[in-house]
């Protein structure tokens, strides 16, 4: 599945919408999506949001659309 995560870029400063960015990474379920961005980067998540049929779709066609993966921690 894919999900659409809102963060802001730390945990340290107040969350403003004016900041809020967007990422997008394919996982089995909402809790491994948080657990691995989690695991991976200092962010603040807002909201993760799974996308599927016409919302995924919108965001292929009119957002920046491009999976993130993470690298495996050993």
């Amino acid at each position: 599945m894919i999900y659409k995560v809102l963060y802001q870029e730390n945990q340290i400063v107040s969350p403003r919408r004016e900041t809020t960015k967007t990422l997008f990474l394919e996982a089995d379920s909402v809790v491994d999506a948080r657990k691995t961005v989690e695991d991976n980067t200092p962010y603040n998540i807002e909201l993760i949001q799974e996308l599927t049929g016409n919302s995924l779709k919108y965001e292929k066609e009119h957002a920046n659309f491009k999976l993130t993966a993470f690298t495996a921690k050993k």
